[in-house]
């Protein structure tokens, strides 16, 4: 078998490396709600932590400097009546956040100037937080709150009433409602801020045209009966969500909206673990990282050509309860960090895990750190409902790897994101916003969808290896069977002396047996080439090379005159030298069929050591 063919990423070595323990956020007290939830939220400056107190709900800011333990009494942002279920960090204002409790309120929350979780007071002098503004409008507990990317001061709620709201923080009203039918799992919003995706108890993954208040998609996204997730990926048209199969198996699943009928290349199974999987997607390195509730590990994915691609796996002994990563603005470009997470250990403390692309060079690495967004929006509150919409201007990452701040970068200079390839399934019209009277369309996936449960991983290693083995034995065959391939039986044609012509009688039959001779007193002049019928390309996986030959012709038996001799001999050559051009393309065929087949063989079985480890 030919060498190795290893898929070319500059990302296919990031490691993930943990934090020492005194070097964690220590002594904490992390809401042990049973709520799905993040727990945590962080930005560059500030790390939210939902906080088990007695005597309403509050939640905890850490500003990310004040790294160790923690005292018993610090300062906690309290005002809520019931415990806090989620936060969210404003995407263009670090000092601000929101909350949302079970008490069915929304608050925001200015984080103080000069903040520290040690104050230099006496512990019953320290005074907690309190919220800046309450919106109320939902009826029940609200699950989740999530700022939009893209407008400024516009929020989105979950609630158990089976409703979205979304929010004018100046406002402070809600000025649009998404109903649904079920309670809402997760909310992500696409880049510029137009369209929210969400998944719901109801098993729908449903994809909103937010001014219409209406679902422009509405399709069946995971068959299980546990909680799903879904995240916008950047400023691409696809989502990635995480669930669960009817075997209970975790999933993960590419979404074209343009053709929402089914997964983009189906449902992709992870793992049999319980816990839920968060997605976090990365705009920057094109990368997906799924953080499993339960477990400690994260494992990450490369998005190219509609499909995620398998990187690696960070693995700790110590299970998460709430994982959260930071925006690409604050990450460490000096150590050639491309991801930083927070992640929660026993709801005691909370542990830093650097992602980190392994190179030497000190100087900055550009093609891992593209232009990526800062702090100023694209639209204020009042345009974004009015109906305008955009993607915020984006800042240089060498900038601020020289310390010269948050430089804006141009428009024109800023590579477009590369656009993803075609879906595979069936292609529909881009969803537009849908009129009043009109209602979403209802996708529902055909009975092919629906898969039947994976194999064990015992199972799964057999049948890899089987494959390898057999790709193998073909291969070795091919080897062997030299003396039966028509490639190799090719032989060089005689020349023929220039001055005796061949008789007509004596014809090569055509390997194909489908190009009858010609008549015997035919002539055929030398000056005009013999039309020769290119072999056909080889099927990529077909294991029959042979090639139809060139189909000779037969030679008159007339006398010919000197002249004609000579340009008998001439037409010899001629047509010999476009057989030798002819054999070469049947071996380049005869090769790229072989190499298909030596990367095919290869990443089986890398497949194999993987599923083995």
């Amino acid at each position: 078998m030919a060498g190795r063919f290893v898929r070319s990423s500059k990302y296919r070595h990031v490691f993930g490396r943990p934090t020492r323990k005194e070097q964690c956020y220590d002594n904490l007290r992390i809401s042990r709600n049973a709520w799905d939830s993040n727990l945590i939220k962080a930005n560059p400056e500030y790390i939210s932590v939902n906080w088990e107190a007695s005597g309403g709900g509050a939640f905890a800011v850490i500003p990310v400097e004040e790294r160790g333990r923690v005292p018993d009494k610090i300062p906690l942002f309290r005002g809520h009546t019931a415990v806090v279920l989620d936060t969210d960090w404003n995407p263009f204002n670090d000092s601000l956040l929101a909350s949302g409790s079970d008490d069915g309120k929304v608050f925001l929350w200015k984080v103080p100037e000069n903040f520290t979780v040690h104050p230099d007071l006496p512990a019953d002098e320290i005074k907690d937080v309190a919220p800046v503004e309450k919106l109320s409008g939902h009826h029940k507990k609200v699950g989740h709150v999530l700022f939009n990317p893209s407008a400024e001061n516009v929020i989105a709620s979950s609630s158990g009433d089976f409703t979205v709201k979304v929010w004018d923080i100046e406002a402070s009203s809600s000025k649009l409602t998404l109903k649904h039918n079920e309670v809402i799992q997760s909310l992500s919003w696409s880049a510029n801020g137009s369209l929210l995706v969400t998944t719901s108890r109801d098993k729908k993954l449903r994809v909103w045209d937010v001014r219409q208040e209406k679902p422009a998609v509405e399709t069946t996204g995971h068959a299980g009966a546990k909680n799903s997730r879904a995240v916008w990926m950047g400023e691409h048209d696809r989502i990635a969500t995480t669930g669960f199969s009817r075997m209970s198996d975790r999933q993960l699943a590419l979404w074209d909206i343009k053709a929402p009928r089914e997964p983009v290349g189906g449902f992709q199974m992870l793992d049999s673990i319980s816990g839920v999987c968060i997605p976090f997607w990365d705009d920057g390195t094109q990368c997906l990282y799924l953080a499993g509730k339960g477990d400690g590990n994260i494992r990450y994915y490369e998005y190219d050509n509609d499909e995620f691609q398998y990187l690696s796996e960070y693995k700790s002994a110590d299970p998460q309860r709430g994982v959260a990563f930071v925006p690409k603005r604050g990450v460490n470009t000096h150590e050639n960090e491309v991801m930083r997470a927070y992640k929660t250990v026993n709801d005691a403390y909370v542990e830093p895990i650097s992602f980190i692309v392994p190179r030497r060079a000190d100087s900055f690495q550009d093609d891992i750190y593209p232009p990526t967004v800062g702090l100023k929006p694209a639209t204020s509150a009042k345009e974004y409902f009015e109906g305008a919409e955009g993607l915020p201007p984006k800042i240089s990452m060498e900038a601020l790897f020289d310390g010269k701040g948050l430089n804006e970068v141009p428009a024109d200079q800023i590579k477009t994101t590369p656009k993803a390839a075609p879906s595979k399934t069936e292609s529909t019209p881009t969803p537009t916003a849908p009129k009043k009277q009109e209602t979403a369309t209802v996708v529902e996936p055909p009975q092919a969808a629906i898969r039947v449960p994976p194999a064990s991983m015992k199972e799964q290693g057999a049948s890899m290896s089987s494959m390898v083995d057999k790709f193998a034995d073909k291969e070795n065959a091919e080897e062997d069977e030299d003396d039966n391939s028509s490639f190799e039986e090719v032989q060089k044609p005689a020349e023929r002396p220039a001055t005796k012509s061949v008789p007509a009688d004596i014809v090569e039959e055509d390997v194909g047996g489908s190009t009858p001779a010609l008549p015997k007193h035919d002539v055929v002049e030398p000056e005009k080439p013999v039309q020769l019928t290119p072999a056909p390309t080889p099927a990529p996986m077909k294991q029959d090379t042979s090639v139809p030959m060139p189909t000779t012709v037969a030679v008159a038996d007339t006398p010919a005159t000197p002249v004609e001799e000579a340009k008998g001999g001439l037409g010899d050559i001629a047509g010999l030298e476009r057989e030798l051009r002819n054999m070469k393309t049947i071996m380049a065929q005869q090769t790229r069929q072989m190499a298909q087949l030596s990367s095919t063989v290869a990443d089986l079985v890398e497949q194999v050591k993987a599923l083995k480890q």
